[in-house]
């Protein structure tokens, strides 16, 4: 074999390492364990507890975007703001390709919007909802959140600037 024969080799075999792993269902029980745990930890106020199970869990499934939105708000707990706009950011590419997989699934249009105005990109958030409208007008959540206001009254909320970063 010719040295240009086994850097050839080399690079495929190295590009075949990146392909995006399949998460298995194993993982996904394990990570949805996790989260459950991670979401009692939660309530009780064990922030740095539920901040590594759901660490946990949002690597074991990246592309849940609950996970990283819930890691986000524990980090913001933490006092960990630029954990948090990472795993802010994490959220609304999860639920981008949720959305880009099925185009019907109008939640994960209304979690991005979520994710954005946690971001503090209301008008980016407010752009994508209407659109999804324009997209599919029969559907009854994105009517809500656009046409009845429901994306206005959580860009609104106090509670939101709070898990901010």
């Amino acid at each position: 074999m010719t040295a240009r024969q086994a850097l050839v080799l080399a690079g495929a075999l190295s590009l075949a390492g990146c392909a995006r792993k399949e998460i298995s269902a194993i993982d996904r029980a394990q990570a949805a364990d996790m989260a459950s745990e991670a979401q009692f930890a939660s309530t009780v106020k064990e922030w740095s507890r539920a901040e590594g199970l759901y660490a946990q869990a949002a690597r074991l499934c990246p592309d849940t975007g609950d996970f990283w939105l819930a890691l986000g708000i524990a980090r913001m707990h933490l006092g960990d703001r630029p954990g948090a706009r990472d795993a802010y950011k994490s959220a609304v590419g999860a639920y981008k390709s949720a959305y880009e997989s099925d185009p019907t699934n109008s939640q994960a249009v209304g979690q991005r919007a979520y994710a954005l105005v946690v971001l503090g990109r209301q008008d980016e958030a407010r752009s994508l909802a209407q659109k999804a409208l324009r997209d599919h007008p029969d559907d009854r959540f994105l009517r809500e959140l656009v046409d009845d206001g429901e994306l206005e009254r959580v860009i609104a909320d106090p509670a939101v600037r709070e898990i901010s970063p």
